[in-house]
């Protein structure tokens, strides 16, 4: 009797091994999914961040060209401006400097009102 005592137990010690043996492959292999997950993911990020990187410059390359034609239309309609500004400079300066002349040279001095002459 002892003996199948002992031979059920040494059975169930054997089962109990067996049991860690499944239970710890069973946390392997979780453990390993989860790092295959997390690589996984990483992966897909770098993908979707390059993905982003080229449509963003994709984007920037279009509407850049834009910046640069209006960058000269700008400059153009500044030129064309300053153009307009110095030909009525050139026609109108020497008319206002004789203005101002007269008006220098031609003083007509007066009394301030505020001032009493003593009699």
């Amino acid at each position: 009797m002892a003996h199948q005592n002992s031979q059920g137990i040494q059975t169930l010690l054997d089962a109990e091994k067996d049991a860690a043996k499944i239970v710890q492959k069973a946390r392997q292999y979780r453990v390993q999914r989860l790092k295959d997950a997390r690589t996984e993911a990483t992966k897909e990020i770098e993908e979707l961040k390059a993905e982003k990187n080229a449509e963003f410059q994709k984007f920037e390359s279009e509407h850049a060209g834009f910046s640069d034609k209006s960058f000269t239309k700008l400059n153009a309609e500044t030129d064309a401006k300053l153009a307009t500004i110095q030909t009525a400079f050139d026609k109108n300066k020497n008319a206002v400097i004789e203005k101002l002349l007269m008006a220098v040279t031609a003083a007509e001095p007066k009394m301030h009102i505020n001032v009493k002459v003593p009699e």
